[in-house]
Order: structure tokens, then C-alpha cells, then sequence
């Protein structure tokens, strides 16, 4: 138990909407209070096994109470949930982590049923992943079941998980970023506008989407008259197992992309492959990260050579069906210190919701300590017209330690990349690239990969 009195709270912009509590930081950790109008259902979480069951499970992230004096008349407790390393958002998840995030918000409701509780809220924003898996991180969730009662917040699991990974399926995958233009949920009205026809062949997507569109239309301007339905606990059960139904039946589609195969198309041979790696472990021997930013790491290779040294990884690439397949290895494996994320680092996650700040951007949050960059930049520079200037200043912002490839133009990739173009990229050359680093960062290694004209560098920040 901590005592205070000196409690300094700096409220988390996000954690406005619920009148049962709020997430603050103070001295640096995140704490939740607990109002006095969630006494009761906190109470009956605690004292009725529920948490316990749930933590037990790893399906909701543990709690202990502790002690601050507060002049704050609404204040019940105050509780110091297990710190995440990381926080992201569902806009920034493949198809296989929503898709299990679902999952897990089901398997909670079910558990909480047998407990007398429900959930109130079903927002894919209390969801984390954390050592691999997701998990509950709203531990004020929750709140008394009463006999007859219908799930409050059946259409915002809907609209939150069931339209965008049904869009997914029956569109494409791109359309979960539409999670950041409508962070309520994608509206079942405007899904239906969208999603084929022949999608309703499943009969449970034909409930739980076009009808409960049409009952949402039905019941406009009555908000409380389509949730006071009387349902039985047996009823609500269900209607729980139609929609794990529903979210399981879909898979997402494997569809060629431009980097789903880099691998197997580049012009690393065996003998420059091992050599590059051979190298990156040297690098990361000198620099011992506990963390690393993997900027365009595709399926992971270098991520999950890094997560074997213990490191905890953030693995970004903008091709969604990469990330897909780098979250399923590591799930399959139980590769537990990789997150691959769905970010163009080219138009990384803005600052999103009130003011900008309900929802923090990408940069805001990542971990500045080591990035890896490799056969990157001339992406960066040739498709995306970045100079190396503004490649510098950006990696200097991000990082402490810099693991960065160069690929010089007279290489099979770099002549791929250019294809028709007319430009010269007389300015892309190595000693215009040491030129522009050096101004934020010191070279510590320079090493040539093997049967390529490439270099790995290892840079550190001034």
C-alpha cells in the first residue's frame, strides 16, 4: 500500500468518458481512481472471484490498491494497474490481432456472466497487447448483471470489432485504419453501404450487421428503447456464441503484396543474408538495447533475431498482410517480446479525438532508444523524395542508437526501385549520406554485408 499527500495527478486525455473513474499518471506511473460511483460494482468484481478467475487467466492485467489522500469528494480507491510498456490502437493492428482482441472481449463477457457481472463496454481501446497477447486493461469494465437486462454494449462490439474485420474480409484489410476516422466504431449504417451483399449469406453477420442496422434506423431518436429489451441470461449467452461465431468463421484473405515475398525476391544470397545478421548481432552487442524500433521490417526477420537476444521489439511496416503474418508466427511460436504494428512511418498515426490528444500519435509514444532502418531509406529517398537531411533529422528524434543500412545505387534493388525514372539521384551517394548523419550522429561501425555492395552501419547520437 503507498500513502501520499501529495498527490499530483496529470489526467490521461483519453480517460474522460467514463463517470465510474480515470487514468492519471503520477511520478511517472499510471494509476486509475475508482469513484464512488463504481463502489459497488468494483466490490462485487473483487469479492466475487471474477478478477481473481480473469487475472488468474491473464485475460484482464492485475491491480493492487494503494493509498493516496486526495481532497477529491467523488474518489472511492485509488489502484495501480500492471504498467503496459507500450500502449497501441486498434487502427494500428492487423486483421489477427482485432480478430483476437474480439475474441477475448467474448471469452470475458462469457466468464463475467457466470459471475453476475457484464460488461458495459465493449471498446477495442481497452484492449492491449501485452507479452504477446491481448488483454483487458479497463478494469472498471464492468458492473452488476441484472436478471433480464440486454447487453448495453452489444453494438458497440459491432462497431468496433465485427464490421471492421468483416470489411476486411469482404473489402480489404486497408479498411481497419478506418477505426481512426471513426473512433467510436465504424457505424453499422455506413457498413452496410459497404459491405457485399453476399456477405449476409452468413446468416450471423445478417443479424448482427444488416439487422441490427435496421433496428438501429427503427429505434432512432429512442436511444434506451432497443437496449431495455428483456433477454434472458440463457438469451444473452446466445447471442455471446453467435458472435464468437461470427468472428471466428471470418479469415483474412492471404493476398500477394509488394513486400509479402521481399525475401525470396531480393538479391541477398545465403552467404549475405547470414552475414547481415552475423552483423546486427555484433552491432546489438555493443549497444545492448532493452528495446528496438524495427522501421519496415516486413516479416520480421530481423525482429525475431533481436527478440531471441531478450529484447522487447516494436515491429512497423505500412503493409498490413506482413504484420499479419509476423503477429501469427510469433503467436504460433510463442514469441512473446515482438509487436508488430500496421505504421507507414512515411504518415506515421497522427494525434487523433479531443484536441488532438484523446489518441496519442505514434511518434509521441514510441520508445526512443534503438531503431533499425535496413534497406530502408532508399524507399525513403526514392519513392518518397525525402532527402537525407530530413531522414536524419527524423532518425535522430526517435533513437539513441542508430542500426541503418545504406544500398547504393548500383544495386539490383535501388535499379528495381528507380525503374523508368529520369531523375539522376546525383545527391544519393554514401558520402552524402555519412555527411547528412554526421551532423546528429557519430559513425561507430561501418561494415560491408557479404556479396553486396551494401553497407550496415552503427550509429549513435551525439
Amino acid at each position: 500500500m503507498k500513502t501520499t499527500n501529495n498527490l499530483n495527478q496529470h489526467k490521461v486525455s483519453g480517460s474522460y468518458k467514463d463517470s465510474s473513474g480515470h487514468v492519471f499518471f503520477h511520478d511517472g506511473i499510471y494509476y486509475r481512481q475508482i469513484n464512488k460511483a463504481y463502489q459497488s460494482h468494483y466490490d462485487r468484481l473483487i469479492n466475487s472471484g471474477l478478477y481473481e478467475k480473469l487475472t488468474s487467466l491473464s485475460l484482464l492485467i492485475p491491480h493492487h490498491e494503494v493509498n493516496f489522500v486526495t481532497n477529491d469528494l467523488l474518489a472511492y480507491k485509488f489502484i495501480k494497474p500492471q504498467q503496459m510498456p507500450f500502449i497501441s490502437y486498434p487502427y494500428e493492428w492487423s486483421f489477427s490481432q482485432l480478430k483476437d482482441a474480439a475474441l477475448l472481449t467474448l471469452e470475458i463477457q462469457k466468464i463475467a456472466l457466470t459471475y453476475k457481472m457484464i460488461l458495459k463496454d465493449a471498446s477495442a481501446f481497452n484492449i492491449q497487447f501485452l507479452q504477446g497477447k491481448p488483454v483487458l486493461i479497463d478494469t472498471l469494465s464492468f458492473e452488476i448483471y441484472k436478471p433480464g437486462q440486454a447487453w448495453t454494449a452489444y453494438k458497440q462490439f459491432c462497431e468496433h470489432f465485427l464490421v471492421p474485420l468483416t470489411l476486411a474480409v469482404y473489402k480489404n484489410s486497408q479498411l481497419l485504419k478506418l477505426l481512426s476516422v471513426f473512433i467510436d466504431g465504424i457505424p453499422l449504417v455506413l457498413a452496410t453501404k459497404i459491405i457485399p451483399f453476399h456477405a449476409y449469406l452468413k446468416v450471423p453477420l445478417f443479424f448482427h450487421i444488416f439487422m441490427h442496422s435496421l433496428s438501429q434506423k427503427q429505434f432512432k431518436g429512442e436511444v434506451n428503447k432497443a437496449t431495455k429489451a428483456n433477454v434472458s441470461q440463457m438469451g444473452l449467452l446466445g447471442i455471446i456464441d453467435n458472435l464468437h461465431y461470427a468472428v471466428q468463421s471470418l479469415r483474412n484473405k492471404q493476398i500477394k503484396t509488394t513486400w509479402s515475398d521481399y525475401y525470396d525476391t531480393s538479391n541477398y544470397t545465403k552467404t549475405s543474408f547470414n552475414d547481415k545478421k552475423r552483423l546486427l548481432t555484433a552491432f546489438l552487442n555493443i549497444c545492448k538495447p532493452n528495446k528496438i524500433l524495427d522501421i519496415g521490417a516486413n516479416t520480421g526477420e530481423f525482429s525475431l533475431l533481436a527478440a531471441k537476444k531478450d529484447i522487447d521489439v516494436i515491429a512497423v511496416d505500412s503493409d498490413s498482410q506482413v504484420i499479419n503474418q509476423l503477429y501469427n508466427h510469433c503467436k504460433k511460436n510463442n514469441i512473446t517480446n515482438v509487436l508488430p504494428l500496421c505504421i507507414d512511418i512515411t504518415n506515421p498515426t497522427p494525434g487523433i479525438g479531443w484536441q488532438n490528444t484523446e489518441r496519442l500519435s505514434f511518434l509521441n509514444r514510441v520508445p526512443k532508444h534503438t531503431v533499425f532502418a535496413l534497406a530502408l531509406i532508399h524507399h525513403l529517398f526514392v519513392t518518397y523524395n525525402l532527402p537525407f537531411d530530413y531522414l536524419c533529422d527524423f532518425f535522430q528524434q526517435i533513437s539513441k542508437w542508430l542500426i541503418i543500412e545504406f544500398v547504393p545505387k548500383t544495386d539490383p534493388q535501388f535499379q528495381k526501385l528507380i525503374g523508368l525514372r529520369t531523375d539522376d539521384f546525383s545527391n544519393y551517394s554514401q558520402e552524402n549520406f555519412e555527411k547528412s548523419f554526421k551532423k546528429y550522429f557519430t559513425i561507430e561501425k561501418i561494415k560491408p554485408i557479404r556479396d553486396t555492395k551494401r553497407l550496415l552501419y552503427l550509429m549513435k547520437k551525439k
